[in-house]
């Protein structure tokens, strides 16, 4: 009799531990662009994923990553390759605006939540239908636009030449920095635009130069970023030039050389993250993140975004536990919970930023995740 009862006392146990044993693997898809134009940001994302932890909530996770060569097709492609073969739970990508924004539509259709690792604002604005399962981890360039117009404008600059990339990224840099350069009365003298895989820039940089403005903004990424800069200083531009927190890496540092010392970007303040004050609530997060890329990639070898990818990882470790708790893996409840999980993070800490995530919201960021630097003796400083 003893026996018996000991054996039905154990039987819910028992049948538990065999439902949690039971739980499908998470499975989390990642397009990046190793390969193609936007690659100096695509290999520091690629090398930061392995270095995500495996086990999250007591349930192991998978990372599939794909690379989709700096192409919008390819990129759109690739999601919809981890939903329908890989059916992935959550997809973190891609690089670049471009590519984010085409990943939109798939996404939403497959009601699948995806982590951009790209910075236009208009991946996750306005919020609707389709952008309610979209969240993104670097900083908005409205953020990183007020930064350069506030530092501009302290330091006597009245009119301002833009040249940026012909497409999504570029486009969206020009609005925001206008919008804002406007309400501070700064006069845009000029607009060129260039391709990311462009070899010449002359015809756009002596419009730029005919212009005579007190100061240039460069709106691109990584090291295409760094050509119309060299023609610049080649052409004997001496007024200052800015860059956007597209250019935060080391290989545009190797590729702009001698020409891009005393440029001045707004930056995630991981890209300075032992020269942050004690009481920056974020510099333990970012040394954290340094320590760990550097011990596996060497010293000086991280990146802004490498970091965004650690970001987005950070969210993930937060979110996937609470999701859990609703639904199992693999279904379409659980990615509706996760996805639910994700907007209402609130006060993490990471090594960009603070996340507060709303439906309104799904950055959630605030000043506290942008710092000016300067690139002086070919690395970064930060501006104080």
């Amino acid at each position: 009799m003893k026996l018996k009862a000991l054996a039905g006392a154990m039987l819910p146990l028992a049948c538990i531990a065999l439902s949690n044993s039971a739980l499908a693997d998470i499975n989390v898809g990642v397009t990046l662009s190793a390969t193609g134009p936007a690659a100096s940001l695509g290999i520091p994302e690629k090398n930061t994923i392995a270095l995500l932890p495996t086990t999250i909530g007591g349930q192991k996770v998978n990372y599939i990553v794909l690379d989709d060569a700096s192409d919008t097709t390819a990129a759109v492609k690739n999601a919809k390759k981890l939903i329908s073969e890989h059916k992935v739970d959550v997809v973190v990508g891609s690089t670049t605006t471009p590519n984010s924004l085409a990943m939109i539509d798939t996404m939403a259709e497959a009601e699948t939540p995806m982590i951009a690792m790209a910075a236009s604002a208009r991946i996750v604005e306005p919020q609707d239908e389709k952008r309610k399962w979209v969240f993104k981890t670097p900083q908005n360039d409205a953020q990183m636009s007020t930064a350069i117009v506030e530092h501009m404008t302290s330091h006597n600059v009245k009119t301002v030449a833009y040249i940026g990339f012909a497409d999504a990224y570029g486009e969206g840099w020009h609005g925001e920095f206008a919008k804002v350069a406007e309400a501070r009365k700064l006069s845009l003298v000029a607009k060129e635009g260039f391709n990311r895989t462009d070899t010449s820039v002359t015809g756009q940089v002596l419009k730029v130069l005919a212009a005579k403005p007190d100061a240039v903004l460069i709106g691109g990424a990584g090291t295409p970023a760094a050509l119309p800069q060299k023609v610049l200083r080649e052409r004997g531009y001496k007024g200052a030039i800015y860059q956007t927190h597209g250019v935060a890496n080391a290989d545009f540092l190797r590729v702009g050389g001698k020409e891009v010392e005393g440029t001045l970007l707004p930056a995630g303040p991981v890209l300075v993250a032992e020269q942050l004050p004690n009481d920056n609530p974020i510099k333990k997060a970012a040394l954290g993140y340094v320590g760990k890329y550097e011990a596996a990639h060497g010293k000086g070898s991280v990146s802004t975004f490498g970091a965004h990818a650690w970001d987005a990882g950070v969210l993930l470790q937060n979110a996937i536990p609470e999701a859990l708790k609703k639904a199992q893996p693999g279904s379409k409840e659980f990615r509706k919970a996760l996805r639910d999980a994700l907007e209402a993070t609130r006060n993490l800490v990471a090594s960009h930023g603070v996340f507060n995530m709303s439906a309104s919201d799904h950055l959630g960021f605030d000043q506290r995740a942008r710092v000016m630097v300067t690139i002086e003796n070919g690395g970064w400083k930060l501006v104080k």
